[in-house]
């Protein structure tokens, strides 16, 4: 964070943690127009988890529970959290991701700041390599619902997450590469035609393209905020796009997909703005963020 502050001396640390989060606002927005209230629920019981866990370890360290809510750090991690997790998950999914984030995550290894990985993707890696089958229900965008069902409304959605209610059938689906895992031998043209998921999207997926240009607009805000550098996001892009390019070979039935709708679904957009940029687990000069973000594109790819 001390980078944060040299790059510019009139914003404390504070204040950069919350433009950070103020960039992801776009992205939620979004995220629960095309898949519902559950993803306000996810960020909800991330943010409330996060802080009584944050509560907790900063209590061993003798400090008062309050404490930690002079440091944003813990919401940024709770929000990033809450936005990668899939809409309508079990309410436990989100503890254990924020109770393995802030206990491991960050103070396992003393506290914000220290820790060599990005304390929100370990809480997220943890679950998914935990519990695959939870983490891969993702609700259908809202445009391609079957006519006459909608997404839950927040009292459903409410008992779809604790348990009281298992309604998600006609709402949960394949996301765009997903679509693309499981339709070997079909040419990229009969997967746009095909799956539900392509069937009024030109890009990459309907709901996904406009969720990914909404945390690209977010983070051109934070690159003419000056919170970080261009290095990162631009290589990681830039490598994911080119490898694309050389597996796409124009649509046939081994084809990869093509560049933009690797770009643009997803969590690509939150990854390259929202996760690589940590300024306290990512490299610090120029041409070293250059290969960094490059490599972080090509084992994403």
């Amino acid at each position: 964070m001390s980078s944060l502050i040299r790059r510019n001396p009139k914003r404390s640390g504070t204040q950069t943690i919350l433009l950070v989060i103020l960039a992801c606002l776009p992205g939620f927005v979004a995220l629960s127009w095309y898949f519902g209230w559950g993803v306000f629920l996810n960020v909800f019981i991330c943010v409330i988890s996060s802080t009584i866990f944050e509560a907790i370890a900063i209590s061993f360290k003798k400090k008062l529970p309050y404490y930690c809510l002079k440091d944003f750090s813990t919401l940024l991690t709770a929000v990033l959290i809450g936005l990668s997790l899939p809409p309508l998950c079990p309410w436990w999914l989100p503890i254990i991701g924020c109770i393995v984030a802030i206990l491991i995550g960050k103070y396992a290894y003393g506290g914000f700041g220290a820790s060599p990985f990005n304390p929100a993707m370990v809480g997220y890696a943890v679950v998914l390599l935990s519990f695959p089958l939870e983490m891969s229900v993702w609700v259908i965008p809202v445009s391609v619902l079957v006519e006459g069902i909608n997404h839950p409304n927040i009292f459903e959605s409410l008992s779809i997450v604790f348990g009281m209610s298992n309604s998600v059938d006609g709402i949960t689906g394949a996301t765009p590469l997903d679509a693309f895992k499981q339709s070997s031998g079909l040419l990229v043209d009969q997967i746009y035609q095909t799956k539900t998921v392509f069937s009024s999207a030109t890009l990459a997926g309907v709901g996904w393209e406009v969720v990914n240009m909404a945390f690209l607009f977010g983070g051109i805000f934070l690159l003419q905020a000056r919170i970080f550098s261009w290095h990162a996001p631009l290589a990681m892009m830039t490598t994911i796009s080119i490898l694309a390019m050389l597996f796409w070979d124009g649509g046939s039935s081994v084809s990869a997909g093509s560049p933009l709708m690797h770009l643009l679904s997803g969590g690509t957009m939150m990854g390259a703005f929202f996760i690589i940029t940590d300024p306290s687990t990512s490299v610090k000069t120029n041409n070293a963020k250059l290969v960094y973000g490059a490599l972080i594109g090509l084992f994403i790819f």
